[in-house]
């Protein structure tokens, strides 16, 4: 009789415990973690190829922990202003919508803006600002200036900034 209860004992332990062996493990405490699952639905993430090149957004998780700096440049769309109001910018690999604190680090202002468009297409550029967020951070006269760039939020999720 034993032997006959071992294997129903054994598949019942399988079937309670998600099937087989095979299948990822869940983490028992996964109920109690106060993060709550970042999902990339809503944003936009579609690659795209300008020039040639193809550029793959990154995902929202991936995206909540972006920080880098580097040389922004401003421009100016009516079209977005419009839209979005002054602050706004381009960027080329965060997803759509997000919302970053860029700081002009030679002379530490900083402004936070979204992130609504693709670009800049230029070596050596990590963002495109509004001619507002530009203005904000005190680069308008010199057109382009080396930049610090944080994600605060993308979509319903925020950094832990």
């Amino acid at each position: 009789m034993k032997r006959r209860t071992l294997p129903v004992l054994v598949s019942s332990v399988l079937l309670l415990a998600g099937g087989s062996c095979s299948q990822q493990q869940m983490d028992p405490l996964h109920l109690f973690h106060s993060e709550p699952q970042v999902s990339d639905e809503g944003l936009n993430m579609r690659p795209y190829r300008v020039r040639g090149k193809w550029y793959r957004p990154m995902g929202a998780r991936d995206a909540l922990k972006y920080s880098e700096t580097g040389q922004a440049s401003h421009y100016s769309s009516g079209r977005l202003a419009r839209k979005y109001g002054p602050l706004y910018a381009a960027h080329k690999t965060l997803p759509i919508p997000c919302t970053v604190r860029v700081t002009n680090l030679s002379n530490g202002r900083s402004c936070e803006c979204r992130i609504v468009d693709r670009g800049p297409f230029v070596r050596g550029r990590i963002i495109d600002l509004s001619r507002g967020a530009a203005g904000r951070i005190g680069m308008i006269g010199a057109g382009v200036a080396p930049v610090k760039v944080e994600v605060l939020s993308v979509g319903k999720y925020k950094s832990r900034r």
